[in-house]
Formats: C-alpha cells, sequence, structure tokens
C-alpha cells in the first residue's frame, strides 16, 4: 500500500522516511493518487487538519484507507485530532498516532499496522 504524507516541521517526513516504502509527499494539496493509499499527516494549530490534506482529500479521498496522525501531547485534548477528523470524516481507521517524530518502537508498532491493511 502507497503512502501519500504531508510534514511541516520534519516530524512525519521523519516517520515515512524510516519505513521504506514509496511515497508521496503532499506540498500544494493539488498532488493526486490513482491507487491505495495510508494517509500520514501533523496535526496544525489546535486540532485542525491541515489546509493541503484537506485539499488533496477532497479529490483524493476515494482511495484512502487509513490515517496515521503526528502530534504534540502538549496539545491536550487536541492531540493527534487531526486524525479522528479525518476518520471520522472519510469512513476510515486512524492507525496509530504519535507524539512528533515518535520513538522506535512507535515506527515498529506503525510497521505492524501497515503490514496488518
Amino acid at each position: 500500500m502507497k503512502i501519500v504524507y504531508a510534514s511541516r516541521t520534519g516530524n512525519v517526513e521523519s516517520i515515512v522516511s524510516q519505513l521504506d516504502q514509496e511515497a508521496l509527499r503532499i506540498d500544494t494539496g493539488s498532488e493526486t493518487i490513482t491507487d491505495d493509499y495510508i494517509l500520514f499527516t501533523y496535526t496544525d494549530g489546535y486540532g485542525d487538519v491541515p489546509s493541503e490534506v484537506e485539499s488533496f482529500l477532497a479529490a483524493n479521498s476515494m482511495f484512502l484507507k487509513g490515517v496515521v496522525v503526528s502530534g504534540d501531547t502538549g496539545y491536550g485534548d487536541a492531540y493527534c485530532l487531526a486524525g479522528d477528523k479525518i476518520a471520522e470524516e472519510y469512513g476510515v481507521d486512524c492507525l496509530y498516532k504519535v507524539e512528533n517524530a515518535g520513538t522506535a518502537q512507535d515506527i515498529e508498532a506503525i510497521r505492524a499496522a501497515l503490514a496488518a491493511r
């Protein structure tokens, strides 16, 4: 399964790079994909879906099979909320929530979640 990701600070990019899989980066939201994919995204603001991710999903949601989200526990209830919002809106599972760039254990857990797909 392909990986599509958005990364502003580099945390999500770091996670994706450790998975050693083909990945498409969302920069503007105008990118397209014609295969099933798992979305990796960060949480913007106070629990918001990044605008470029919203734009991308508007045109490419039919291939979305799950979401992995990065966030910061310092935001309390808004921690990784973008993943929950995407999962609910598009009827997919939020496969994993990770603190910032995660740990080696997080990467292994994400690998396992992807393998189960």
